[in-house]
């Protein structure tokens, strides 16, 4: 079984918040033509589409093209409308947690899903968080690594942190308005460098602050192979071991990475065992990045090409571990 944890999907008829609420800076989904869109942030392209990123039908094409057998969706994160009011933002969260549901329900046996909520308020967000979960029927919350420019460590967080934990409910962290931005225009660096940047910080700000020893049940994925964290988690050990007066944990970062999941989307073998043998193989999950331009095509083809894994590593890197961290039992016969 193949199971996809990595794709973002978004409702075709999203509404134009933009008009709604006023603020150029909501996501404007405009159609190009039947099977294609721009998505429009403040008047720009901010990413050209196709159908792919809305019809579950089309989708489904893909992953049976490509040997897909479940796609577990969760939003684009410019979607994740941080910045805006609490109220307008928790509005965008449930259009889009439940069209994701919806999907599920259509097709049970070819998606997951996950929601979003506004991080914004955290009140707002546990109670979106419950909908989600507990009426909606998602298996997860996806968030970003920021908000706002506040670190996941922030105090105001906490208590999203302790209910996640308390409900079960997985998060998987995902880069968005990453660090030094207004030095990556060219280049696309964004992308490249500054969000497996961003995603190293969020990953070093979840356990140095403590939130990972307060929370040990707390299940956490990282997107893009945890971005750069994996490679800099021996430097960051040795800053707790030198600065003894600035620790807030009882043991270094690296005892508390073990509980870290990570997707598979790296593209290089020697990474995918890399991340194999620092954290096990169990808590790597297969991931594409559906349907956009920097997504592995097939899905699992890094894992497939990473030969010192044994054929039970790559059996549970390419689908059980994904179940395993959802929470999710799921018979081996889908087709």
């Amino acid at each position: 079984m193949r199971v996809d944890f990595h794709t973002h999907i978004i409702p075709e008829e999203i509404p134009n918040f933009a008009d709604k609420f006023g603020g150029g800076r909501w996501p404007v989904l405009e159609k190009t033509c039947s099977c294609g869109a721009n998505i429009m942030v403040e008047g720009k392209v901010f990413r050209e589409v196709t159908d792919q990123v809305w019809s579950p039908e089309k989708r489904i094409q893909d992953m049976d093209a490509e040997g897909v057998d479940i796609q577990v969706l969760s939003p684009i994160p410019v979607t994740f409308s941080y910045w805006a009011k609490a109220d307008e933002a928790e509005e965008m969260s449930k259009v889009q947690n439940d069209f994701i549901a919806d999907t599920v329900k259509q097709y049970p046996e070819r998606f997951i899903g996950l929601g979003t909520v506004p991080l914004q308020d955290v009140n707002v967000s546990i109670k979106e968080m419950d909908r989600c979960i507990h009426v909606l029927g998602l298996k997860g919350i996806e968030i970003g690594t920021n908000i706002n420019g506040k670190n996941l460590d922030d105090p105001e967080f906490i208590t999203f942190f302790e209910m996640a934990e308390k409900w079960e409910v997985p998060l998987f962290i995902h880069p968005w308005e990453t660090l030094g931005r207004e030095r990556m225009p060219r280049h696309n660096f964004m992308y490249t460098v500054g969000m497996p940047s961003e995603t190293a910080l969020a990953a070093a700000s979840l356990i140095n602050s403590g939130i990972m020893e307060k929370f040990p049940r707390l299940k956490v994925c990282f997107a893009h192979g945890g971005g750069s964290f994996p490679y800099i988690l021996p430097r960051l050990d040795r800053g707790w071991h030198v600065w003894p007066d600035l620790r807030l944990t009882s043991k270094p970062p690296s005892h508390y990475a073990k509980n870290f999941y990570f997707d598979s989307l790296n593209y290089d073998p020697l990474n995918i065992k890399y991340l194999v043998d620092r954290f096990g193989y169990e808590k790597i999950v297969m991931g594409s990045d559906y349907p956009f331009l920097l997504r592995e095509i097939p899905p699992g083809k890094v894992v497939d090409e990473t030969i010192k894994l044994t054929d039970k590593q790559k059996h549970s890197i390419l689908g059980q571990n994904a179940l395993d961290f959802l929470n999710v039992t799921i018979k081996e016969e889908i087709k």
